[in-house]
């Protein structure tokens, strides 16, 4: 037998594949959705309604679903499910064209979608690490796959135009659904559990310590940041003179920058703890979004852009490893749902206040991500303070 095959079959290649479609979906919308939303007569204000009431529900059932994970006899088979679910769901915009049909669709399709991601990620961490294998690897795909369906796929709106968006997303749901039918299983074999494991499993509130929760904050306080970035990025940079044609690959090097730092992780991630790779994103985020606020010139701006390797990149592998490190894998899902929570708490209430700041101030509006940025720090050096990482 070659040994192609067997690396394919092997369990961090099936979550590989898996991986590469979890964000396919989201990276199409991304492309499409608004001027979909547009073309079938829905106005601004509600165009953000439609993209911010399914986050506010998914806030409520990020720990739901990551304690029935948790209780499941294995993370794949909630997976599974999720994302079957979120295969059939999107057939529904097919026949729906006003405002509250398309909101109720659309809050089902996001609610499936957001919770897929930390259920994955949480499940892999721990598989990687009892077989020895990279973690950034697998986890790299996802954002590869993001790369192809936002650059690649999202090039048909030229062709199509938003026409185009429904089959699309679609396809890539149904796509994402049949590879979840590769995934291995996740949790060790019953045979080689340790007494350890046998022990009655923990509950996620034992480990919400001041020390344990800060970090996890610090890097939802910038994580709010990138969303910004997503949401008002091009509009500012087309607002300050900068060319069309690079709006598109400003936001690609980002993410290949990203995937970048992912592949090559475990070259040298084991050097740090992971706080200090949350700390270390706190401080690539201040530089980031600080030189922003000057509206730099288009050359500084794609290094500016590249520094996302860090200030997402190493503060998320941070975030999941500092989750694995000090929670039992009996509330792994449940833990990295909390995070995962925080995250898009942050974001809403970013998303929310920011567009004011960018009416009021135009660029300096991103002084405010400084801000959480040096929040962020301190809320990391006192973490560290209260609670000295494991190996110190």
């Amino acid at each position: 037998m070659s040994l192609l095959p067997s690396r394919f079959a092997s369990p961090e290649a099936r979550a590989s594949f898996f991986q590469f479609t979890v964000y396919l979906p989201g990276a199409v919308s991304s492309v499409f959705l608004g001027i979909w939303l547009s073309e079938h007569g829905l106005p601004a204000d509600q165009i953000g309604i439609v993209n911010a009431i399914p986050m506010l529900c998914l806030l409520a059932l990020n720990m739901v679903i990551g304690r029935i994970a948790d209780r499941a006899k294995d993370w794949r088979s909630v997976i599974l499910v999720l994302a079957m679910v979120g295969g059939a769901v999107p057939f529904g915009l097919f026949f729906v064209n006003e405002f509250w049909g398309i909101m109720l669709v659309w809050a089902l399709v996001t609610m499936t979608n957001g919770a897929i991601p930390p259920l994955i990620d949480a499940a892999s961490v721990r598989m990687t690490r009892r077989n020895g294998t990279d973690f950034g690897v697998v986890r790299a795909w996802a954002t590869v796959g993001y790369v192809v369906g936002a650059g690649g796929i999202g090039m048909l709106l030229m062709v199509y135009g938003a026409g185009a968006f429904v089959p699309l997303f679609v396809a890539m749901s149904l796509l994402r659904a049949g590879l979840s039918l590769l995934l291995p299983r996740f949790r060790a074999p019953d045979y080689t559990k340790t007494l350890a494991a046998a022990l009655p499993p923990t509950r996620l509130k034992d480990s919400l310590h001041l020390w344990f929760v800060l970090p996890l904050i610090a890097f939802a306080l910038i994580n709010a940041s990138h969303a910004l970035i997503g949401g008002f990025g091009a509009l500012l940079w087309h607002a300050n003179g900068i060319p069309d044609y690079y709006i598109g690959p400003l936001f690609a090097i980002s993410a290949a920058a990203e995937a970048v730092i992912m592949f090559a992780w475990r070259r040298f991630g084991g050097r740090i703890t992971a706080r200090n790779m949350i700390l270390a994103a706190c401080i690539a985020s201040l530089v980031r979004f600080t030189a922003m606020a000057f509206n730099p010139p288009v050359a500084v701006l794609f290094v500016v852009q590249m520094l996302h390797a860090v200030s997402f990149g190493v503060g998320y592998f941070g975030v999941v490893h500092f989750i694995a490190n000090w929670t039992d894998e009996s509330n792994a899902a449940e833990a990295q749902g909390f995070a995962n929570t925080l995250q898009q708490g942050t974001a809403v209430l970013s998303l929310a206040g920011f567009g004011w700041l960018v009416v009021q101030f135009g660029s300096y509006a991103f002084f405010a991500s400084s801000v959480l940025a040096v929040l962020g720090i301190i809320c990391v050096l006192v973490s560290l303070r209260i609670r000295p990482p494991k190996d110190a």
